[in-house]
């Protein structure tokens, strides 16, 4: 937990900034953008001027949320104060810090975190980085508008799957249920963040679907260059479809094979509880979550596949052992 005197060193540090930016981690999920945007909103209400940046964009499904449409790809304006969300390390963040030697805050949740902010706030045992600024927004002077917790709303419904996720705590319940008496609707933010598909993520999960395998608990697929030109995708994520892999009954770990330009590898594990993906990731310089963790690694898609499933296979046959 982090020592109030750190909240109040950041409340200060916050009343006194005047230009703030705010970024997040690459192929930013929805706990990026909704933990990004809410914070934003809160410091514009306060009167702050403030940029919100991403190396890759916002889905389009993020759009009616608050700020959603003014976020750029590079800071643009000059700025007295650096803040960045959701992200375990410095690499995650991307091309947004190169030539940047100093990032003033960062907030996140991830157990690999590596700090690497003048302040680093993280909380490990909060299921969404979204939860943490709920939490700790109002200890820095920053109090949750209408507007400011739909985004925060989304960002914990993204990283719970919707309060599907074994680490769904009561606290994240109650979180929501407090934004919704600021006149929230929970079931338009639900589909917007877990429900609503375009055509082309469809087609996109038709394609890795059909490459499913199954072997002794370990559910994979893989998503090619050709299966995003094929559908018509044009984000370079997987839409979600791990989410889908690993609700398959009976299997213990699923993975899911990303290509990427650039001759790299997305890695996607899922595992139930009681399987530390993330000390699988950390192994592939990734990391994430006890549960939930990823990895970008370097090499062909045949070669990456082949050196992840054989140790994933060794690992999760010693861990159910």
């Amino acid at each position: 937990m982090t020592d109030i005197a750190v909240h109040d060193q950041i409340r200060a540090e916050l009343a006194s900034a005047r230009r703030i930016v705010i970024s997040a981690h690459i192929r930013p999920d929805g706990d990026a953008v909704g933990s990004m945007l809410g914070l934003a909103q809160a410091l514009r209400e306060q009167g702050k001027i403030v940029q919100t940046v991403l190396q890759d964009p916002v889905d389009p499904k993020y759009a009616g949320l608050a700020g959603a449409r003014d976020v750029g790809t590079s800071i643009k304006e000059p700025y007295d104060y650096l803040i960045v969300v959701d992200s375990a390390d410095r690499h995650r963040v991307g091309k947004v810090l190169d030539g940047i030697s100093k990032v003033d805050l960062v907030i996140d949740h991830h157990i690999s975190h590596i700090n690497f902010g003048k302040i680093d706030v993280v909380e490990p045992d909060s299921e969404a980085t979204a939860l943490v600024l709920y939490e700790f927004m109002p200890l820095w002077g920053l109090p949750l508008s209408k507007q400011s917790a739909e985004c925060i709303m989304t960002g914990i419904l993204a990283d719970t799957i919707g309060f599907r996720t074994s680490n769904t705590s009561q606290k994240s319940l109650r979180a929501v249920a407090d934004m919704m008496d600021l006149g929230i609707n929970l079931s338009e933010i639900y589909f917007q963040t877990l429900s609503s598909r375009t055509i082309a993520e469809l087609r996109y999960w038709a394609q890795g679907l059909k490459k499913i395998n199954y072997e002794d608990g370990l559910v994979w697929s893989v998503l090619t260059l050709e299966d995003r030109a094929v559908s018509g995708y044009q984000a370079n994520d997987d839409a979600d479809l791990v989410n889908q892999l690993s609700s398959m009954q009976g299997s213990s770990m699923a993975i899911l094979f990303n290509e990427q330009p650039g001759n790299s590898v997305k890695i996607s594990w899922r595992a139930v509880p009681g399987i530390d993906v993330s000390a699988l990731a950390s192994s592939f310089g990734g990391g994430g979550h006890t549960a939930a963790a990823g990895a970008d690694v370097p090499g062909s898609l045949d070669d990456v596949m082949q050196d992840v499933l054989t140790r994933s296979k060794t690992y999760l046959l010693n861990t159910i052992q």
